[in-house]
């Protein structure tokens, strides 16, 4: 079984356990009475801006083992906030990445500001805790589910003001993701089952994505060339989270990231090339 397999029957496993303490019912009563979240998708809009940044709390990985001890989610994401983050990304596994729910409570807190729940997702249930925990979006992996079980949890995460973010990291995945709804594309450039990196992963998929769908390119973006590069393929957002929980200072290293951006963005503007990939009308 590979690792993006595996995952998925330890998260629907321990979602269940979750289940038998924290009944649905209980679930839909807290989102009764949680205000609509701030708009994910709204946060990610270039508009012919720079690119956005969404910025994760990320205690450890299977690839990169513990990368952060002691970690304040809520201080954290202020700090990513500050520092002109669009919106977070909170990672709730246990298994390997050291997250919970909790996390994702926490960093609700930060006012106004959006969250991405990132988990191996495969059951209304979790996409409920999702609401119900403060998030403004949950993660769908495409490659991990049947296209009748995606259709069913986009249209529940639409109908409970999430706004998913639908991970692609093949082509299959991504014709799926579009025509079961999918609005943000999240092309992500490790692949879970190998969990090897290619940022070219980007570049081969962004081509078939329509104008108009918002895109965010996922992992191995660690430089302001790296960011460079996924602009120039017309992506709207990078998610970035271990080069950010490395360093000393988060916050300071997101700053000058961001700014980073910023100043190639401005030096760039009115002699910018064309666009490396063209995207096709929606």
């Amino acid at each position: 079984m590979n690792f993006l397999d595996r995952m998925m029957v330890i998260s629907k496993r321990e979602a269940e356990e979750r289940k038998r303490m924290l009944p649905v019912e209980n679930l839909e009563r807290l989102i009764d009475d949680r205000p609509a979240p701030p708009s994910f998708g709204a946060a990610l809009s270039r508009k012919g801006g720079v690119l956005k940044v969404i910025a994760e709390v990320k205690r450890a990985s299977p690839s990169a083992g513990r990368i952060r001890g002691e970690v304040d989610p809520y201080s954290l994401v202020d700090g990513y906030r500050r520092a002109g983050a669009a919106a977070a990304s909170i990672i709730t596994c246990g298994r390997y990445f050291e997250g919970s729910l909790e996390d994702l409570k926490s960093a609700s807190n930060v006012e106004a500001f959006p969250i991405l729940r990132k988990d191996f997702v495969s059951n209304p249930y979790q996409v409920l805790e999702s609401r119900a925990f403060g998030a403004s979006s949950v993660l769908l992996i495409s490659d991990a589910l049947e296209e009748k079980e995606l259709k069913r949890l986009i249209a529940l995460a639409l109908s409970i003001d999430l706004e998913p973010l639908v991970e692609v990291h093949t082509y299959d995945a991504l014709a799926k993701a579009l025509f079961c709804g999918a609005e943000i594309i999240g092309i992500n450039n490790r692949d879970l089952k190998t969990l090897e990196v290619d940022l070219s992963t980007t570049e081969r998929l962004i081509r078939h994505i329509p104008e108009g769908f918002a895109v965010v390119s996922e992992s191995g973006i660690k430089t302001s060339d790296d960011a460079r590069r996924m602009e120039m393929l017309g992506v709207d957002a990078l998610l970035i989270g271990e080069a950010l929980m490395r360093a000393e200072d988060p916050e300071r290293a997101l700053s000058d990231f961001i700014s980073e951006i910023i100043l190639r963005s401005c030096a760039n503007a009115g002699s910018q090339p064309d666009l490396v990939v063209r995207r096709k009308p929606k």
